[in-house]
């Protein structure tokens, strides 16, 4: 049975974790925020104006009393081990956990560190970006997906009427399977230092309209129902962007953090493997991407 009225923690006040707790305070949802960093305040500028979250963020794990109906957990696939204390401390066996990450292994990344409630995937669409005052820039309207399974219907209410929009979908693997052909062949931008404007080059769109041909083979065998026009799609979508407009992976590498090119491009080798398909091009791109972020060097 869904709560009326759920309580809600956010784990990770980074670009998407501040749009989601700045979208709940809004409607006067403001949820519970931890992290590792504690802010006095979460900041959103958007096109409908701005948000404050007067925060603070907590940013140990002991001083959580009790558990929570829903918890969003906003951060990157690198530091789920990190935040291991943080779900054991928030959730209870009814807990809903909902994964705003990139990949398509967020169930089996996060399951092994909570205590038995559901773990729900969702897919995110909307680019934000950290700017240098710490606020937050949304650049163009929130959007989420989410399979639909019972526990859908409590991240369905907790978001109803907030800035961010949420889509049930029945096939949710496909859509699941796309995004992460889009997050792949932003690796690219990684790889050359450069913005979504690069995709204008006929030689990066042809380049990133192969590797999204391999990329499409391993989505198929792994059920995704994905057409032949997806590469040209996806091209398409980043000409569209803003020249300047970045990605999450992109901001960290300027910024010398780890990568998380193993759940965005590394998966999709192992998967290819794993069905005997050649991957040529992306077995080029994963090996550049892990050497950035693991070096040595």
């Amino acid at each position: 049975m869904t709560p009326e009225n759920p309580t809600i923690a956010l784990i990770g006040p980074g670009a998407i974790g501040t749009t989601i707790a700045a979208a709940l305070h809004a409607v006067g949802r403001t949820p519970l925020i931890c992290g590792r960093t504690a802010y006095e305040h979460l900041e959103l500028r958007y096109d409908g104006g701005n948000i404050v979250v007067p925060a603070p963020v907590l940013a140990d794990p002991s001083a959580i009393k009790k558990t929570y109906d829903l918890v969003f957990v906003a951060v990157k696939s690198t530091q789920i081990d990190a935040i291991a204390p943080w779900l054991s401390a928030l959730c209870s066996e009814q807990t809903v956990v909902c994964a705003l990450q990139n990949g398509v292994e967020q169930k089996a990344l996060i399951t092994p560190h909570v205590s038995g409630g559901p773990v729900l995937p969702s897919v995110v669409w909307f680019p934000a970006q950290r700017e240098p005052d710490n606020s937050v820039w949304l650049r163009a309207k929130a959007r989420l997906t989410l399979p639909d399974t019972e526990a859908t219907a409590l991240v369905v209410n907790a978001l109803s009427d907030t800035l961010c929009s949420v889509e049930v979908a029945p096939d949710f693997t496909s859509v699941a399977w796309r995004k992460l052909l889009q997050n792949a062949a932003a690796g690219l931008m990684v790889l050359t230092g450069r913005r979504a404007g690069m995709f204008i080059r006929d030689d990066i769109s042809e380049l990133a309209r192969a590797y999204l041909r391999e990329c499409l083979e391993v989505a198929r065998a792994e059920g995704a129902v994905l057409s032949d026009e997806v590469p040209q799609d996806i091209v398409d979508v980043f000409c569209r962007y803003p020249a300047d407009q970045g990605t999450s992976i992109l901001a960290d590498r300027q910024a010398g953090q780890p990568l998380e090119w193993d759940c965005r491009n590394g998966v999709l080798q192992r998967c290819a493997r794993s069905h005997g398909i050649a991957t040529p091009i992306g077995d080029v791109i994963v090996t550049l991407l892990a050497a950035a972020s693991d070096g040595p060097g």
